[in-house]
């Protein structure tokens, strides 16, 4: 018996829930609002974790030939003194290979060279889940954080102004290493991306909806005289694409991620600040483990399992990543921010 289902959203989640169902025997179709694959965007690190799902879903050698191995990073002070170190190397050691950079036009490339011809429908927005959900006996949400299926789903959890405003670019500047540099209430990070590429962002702890007139100008005021690479990279921002938004979260949490013959995964469902690198990593986690519950013919079973399996994990993360957001932007105290993030950092980042 053939069992059909639908994906809202074409992106990272959406792709990789279609690689997993349809290595189940689903027959998939998946509906995108855009027209075509983003062609721009910035970096994303996978974490041994993540690199799990992706041999799951028999993408893993294609995601690691499409990054690199990422060094030992540190986290700094505006005057490039040392916080702390992130230790990147001990955990390839504890888990069996490092974390991978590569940016999120190559993962979803990836991705969707996995999917075959004729399953994602591109320029079908879908403007009525309750229709979707009659016509398919699966529906998975994978619409992102700005999902508007789950606003139809859950109408009173919206994302919540996170307290800070980022600016990401990507710049032909090739690093070995990254990190992050803070200041009171303000830090810069940079990740090295695919060959020749590095990817940087900038956050500031300002009020929701803060658009200076000049964002170089504000950039440069803020970190202009903060240690190298910074004042390089802000020297390119003619050349650089740059995206500005302001960061958010999904609060409060949804109490289920399941609603019927519907699921939620990745943004849609627990979306989160991006201060923990665990957004993607936890998209793709949920799409390998949604195909893993749906093997069985139950699918009532399968999406409660997922729920139980998911729901508590994802939430706890994404709570860990609003503290450490909140944290970078202390303005006071910071001797004790420092002593804070330190001893986070002992046991080691998140898997």
């Amino acid at each position: 018996m053939t069992r059909t289902a639908a994906i809202v959203g074409g992106g990272i989640g959406g792709l990789a829930t279609a690689i997993g169902l349809i290595g189940e025997g689903w027959q998939v179709t998946v509906f995108e609002r855009a027209d075509d694959l983003p062609k721009t965007g910035t970096g994303l690190g996978m974490w041994p974790s993540a690199m799990r799902a992706l041999d799951r879903l028999g993408v893993g050698a294609a995601a690691r030939a499409a990054g690199r191995p990422q060094a030992n990073g540190h986290l700094r002070r505006d005057d490039g003194s040392l916080i702390a170190t992130l230790d990147v190397e001990r955990l390839a050691r504890k888990q069996g290979e490092p974390v991978y950079l590569l940016s999120r036009p190559a993962l979803l490339r990836v991705l969707a060279e996995a999917v075959p011809d004729g399953v994602v429908r591109f320029g079908e927005p879908v403007t009525d889940v309750d229709a979707l959900r009659q016509a398919y006996p699966l529906v998975v949400v994978a619409d992102g954080a700005n999902s508007r299926a789950r606003a139809a789903l859950f109408p009173d959890h919206r994302l919540r102004y996170a307290g800070a405003t980022v600016w990401r670019g990507v710049t032909d500047l090739d690093l070995v290493a990254g990190g992050e540099f803070w200041g009171r209430g303000v830090k810069f990070g940079v990740t090295p991306q695919e060959p020749g590429k590095t990817n940087w962002y900038a956050v500031l702890t300002v009020p929701q909806g803060y658009r200076p007139a000049d964002d170089l100008a504000e950039l440069r005021h803020v970190f202009g005289d903060w240690p190298e690479p910074i004042p390089t990279i802000l020297s390119r921002y003619a050349e650089t694409e740059v995206l500005h938004h302001d960061l958010s979260h999904l609060d409060p949490p949804l109490p289920s991620y399941v609603v019927g013959n519907t699921v939620l995964i990745g943004d849609a469902a627990h979306a989160m600040t991006p201060d923990l690198g665990q957004g993607a990593c936890q998209t793709l986690i949920d799409a390998a483990a949604l195909a893993d519950c749906l093997r069985t013919e139950d699918v009532a079973a399968g999406l409660a399992r997922f729920d139980a399996l998911r729901r508590r994990p994802t939430q706890k993360i994404a709570a860990m990543a609003g503290r450490v957001s909140r944290l970078t932007q202390w303005r006071r105290g910071l001797w004790l921010r420092d002593l804070i993030t330190r001893a986070a950092l002992i046991p080691g980042p998140p898997a």
